[in-house]
Formats: structure tokens, sequence, C-alpha cells
């Protein structure tokens, strides 16, 4: 099986790697393009996450539409409602399978997503 490699980071990671059919997007976080977290809630850094997950997809020739699997680290399990509702408008139909837990995340964010695409060659 061929992989292909899309994106840079700053730390030693591919933002997406295509292995077959399948399209793994790193855990995204929300930072915007000058690298500054985004500020006011749970809410508006769930939208910037999946923004930023959509940006990886496309690297690879996927949008959020052929995901089909998320796993999500929210910061604070009280956040839980308020991610749903940021979240779900990104998948208003047939949505990925995901999981989410509760965790210390590796900076001062209150969410990380990462996602699996399925898009055959």
């Amino acid at each position: 099986m061929t992989r292909q490699h899309f994106g840079t980071s700053h730390v030693p990671l591919s933002p997406a790697v295509r292995a077959g059919d399948y399209v793994f997007v790193s855990g995204q976080v929300p930072v915007d393009r000058d690298g500054k977290i985004v500020e006011g809630g749970v809410g508006p850094q769930t939208r910037k996450v999946l923004e930023n997950i959509s940006a990886a997809l496309a690297l690879a020739g996927c949008e959020l539409s052929d995901v089909v699997k998320t796993t999500v680290w929210l910061k604070r399990a009280e956040d839980f409602a308020e991610f749903n509702a940021a979240y779900g408008p990104f998948f208003p139909k047939d949505q990925p399978a995901r999981s989410t837990a509760e965790s210390r995340l590796m900076i001062d964010i209150l969410v990380e997503i990462e996602a699996v695409a399925y898009k055959p060659l």
C-alpha cells in the first residue's frame, strides 16, 4: 500500500496521511494561521478545530463529508453540551462515529480533534 503525506507542521507529524482509501488527519487544535489560540470558549475553539481539519482534508482531496471517525479530547467534561452544539453543524447528516474523552491537553486549549476519512482512490 502506498502512503502519501500532506502538509507540514512545526512539530514532527504530518497533518494528513493517505494510506490506501483512508486519510488520517492528525489531532488539530484551535489555532489560527498566525499560530494564535482562538479565544471565546469551547464553541469557537471547536469551530476552528473543524475548520483546520477541513483544510487538512482538502490537502488530500477530501472534505468533511468523507469523515468516518473522529476522536475528541475535551479539557473539561462540563463543556460537552457546548462542544456538541458547535460540532453538529459540521456534520449535518451521516455523522461519523465518534469517541470523546476528558483529558489534559498538551497546550492550554479546550478541545483537540483527530479524524479519519474514507475516499477511494
